[in-house]
């Protein structure tokens, strides 16, 4: 139960501070960009995509050709190259947040209690230990696709940043739950 409560507490601290990044900082958008000319880039997409949706890596070389390599070079110096997120009209429209936002608070519930459960294995640790344990987890956490879709993918240096900084924050905040709960005694 002490483990569940931990994790509980420290779900509640990473929502309410992903909240404030995501409302009260620019955190949440710095290197997301609007199209430049929209308006002709998607009738574009919707004829070129269709009712499909997904994500997209362009230009597409079909990775068991053996020239691969190669192929995507040329595309890529051509006509250069992105990976897109895409629904269609009328597909993936959320008309309340209210189902992302509790999918978002399950995941950090999730986080948090295996923070709590890893903190909870360490026995004499002071409330710095724990706090620093969670706040290690969070900087993992932070970089583990962070940094693959930056290096991979090419996502803006600032974008992966600015992600990772949420991250760890999150742990941070989360991990001062976990370890001032878990440190309390047992009555």
């Amino acid at each position: 139960m002490r483990i569940l409560i931990a994790g509980l507490l420290g779900a509640i601290a990473m929502f309410v501070w992903t909240s404030v990044a995501h409302l009260a900082t620019p955190l949440a958008t710095i290197g997301i960009s609007q199209i430049s000319d929209e308006a002709a880039a998607l009738p574009a997409l919707d004829n070129s995509v269709g009712v499909q949706p997904g994500l997209y890596f362009f230009p597409w070389v079909d990775p068991k050709d053996p020239d691969m390599p190669a192929k995507t070079a040329t595309l890529q110096k051509a006509h250069g190259h992105g990976l897109l997120i895409y629904s269609p009209a009328g597909v993936n429209i959320e008309t309340s947040m209210v189902p992302m936002l509790i999918k978002e608070f399950i995941k950090q519930f999730v986080q948090a209690l295996i923070a709590a459960a890893i903190v909870s294995m360490m026995i004499g640790a002071t409330f710095l230990m724990r706090w620093g344990a969670v706040t290690l987890i969070g900087v993992s956490t932070g970089i583990a696709t962070n940094v693959s879709y930056w290096n991979w993918y090419h996502f803006p240096l600032n974008y992966t940043l600015s992600q990772i900084t949420i991250e760890v924050v999150s742990a941070m905040v989360a991990g001062l739950a976990i370890a001032w709960w878990l440190g309390r005694r047992a009555t």
